[in-house]
């Protein structure tokens, strides 16, 4: 990764979390507007520690380098791809028939007791790979918590109460994936890496991949090459915040393209987190987001029966 960050705005999640009130503040209208104008941000200062994150990229790496018989025994019939392993060219973006030049990995929730423990299917665990699944658990947890200083910053934002998320997100729905897409081998037919989409979730929490490629689509239609500085996550909004805003917050539209010729022979891996509510969280929009001047643009819905709508569209639910 280069030393800063291009494309998009950045913010030092420090200054929410330090304690002082006029940062904190300052910190808010930064994330709020860059969210609202252009519905990215690289974050510094997460806390999400980088060791950890370099030992679950090797891990990935190595898992995704065993044979196709052996990671397929981690993919799991009737579960849409929301735990374990997801095989190459099974997803596609929901406007494209083609499907991505990817594979995946997905690892939940795991909830010890309580009302939620039965709610989630257990994570996949791969005997060849011990260390995948502990790795990938920690790497969760500590998204998981940068995730929810984000979303009270957000809240302050939309002058809800602070921990207006946090009843939604304790114990939600989220997922870690690893994503690998291979070096490319012969002219693709018509598909990229990853077909330009917006995500599903509340927010993402995007370390940073090892090649370049991201490109958001600004308000002109122009895509726009994204490169996080070392040490930043990239975070964008998810359509579920976009609803809950009635738009006013930008789920944008995004991709991944797929390298020069030359460049080929290079894979990619990149670990986004996708933070999700509960299922039965209310997506109904915001009243004070309802304005005349932005009237209402979408139907109530819960975020369950919106997770389900989409991940029939993008393939992986039948």
């Amino acid at each position: 990764m280069s030393a800063i960050t291009t494309g998009i705005p950045s913010v030092d999640l420090s200054k929410f979390t330090s304690g002082n009130a006029d940062l904190k503040q300052e910190f808010v209208q930064e994330i709020g507007k860059a969210f609202h104008e252009v519905g990215f941000v690289a974050v510094t200062n997460h806390g999400v520690p980088q060791d950890l994150i370099d030992k679950f990229y090797v891990s990935a790496n190595q898992f995704f380098a065993l044979p196709v018989a052996t990671k397929m025994k981690a993919q799991i019939p009737g579960l849409a791809g929301q735990r374990g392993y997801t095989a190459f060219g099974t997803e596609h973006a929901k406007q494209s028939q083609v499907a991505d030049l990817k594979e995946f990995f997905q690892i939940g929730q795991e909830v010890a007791e309580g009302e939620m423990k039965d709610v989630y299917p257990p994570n996949v665990a791969v005997a060849e790979q011990p260390d995948f699944a502990d790795l990938g658990q920690a790497l969760f947890r500590s998204f998981e918590n940068a995730g929810k200083y984000l979303l009270q910053a957000i809240a302050i934002y939309l002058d809800l109460d602070e921990n207006y998320f946090d009843q939604y997100v304790n114990e939600g729905n989220s997922i870690l994936r690893a994503i690998h897409y291979p070096p490319i081998t012969k002219e693709p037919s018509s598909a990229i890496r990853a077909e330009q989409h917006e995500d599903i979730d509340l927010i993402t929490l995007l370390v940073g991949a090892s090649a370049d490629g991201l490109e958001l689509q600004d308000e002109s239609g122009t895509w726009v090459p994204i490169k996080a500085g070392v040490g930043a996550i990239v975070i964008n909004v998810g359509d579920m915040l976009q609803r809950l805003t009635n738009n006013y917050l930008k789920s944008t539209t995004h991709r991944v393209v797929n390298p020069p010729r030359e460049r080929w022979h290079e894979p990619r891996l990149s670990i986004p987190f996708f933070l999700h509510p509960r299922a039965a969280m209310d997506l109904t929009c915001l009243e004070k987001c309802v304005t005349e001047d932005n009237p209402l643009a979408f139907a109530p819905i819960t975020a369950g029966e919106y997770l389900d709508e989409r991940l029939r569209e993008i393939g992986l639910k039948k």
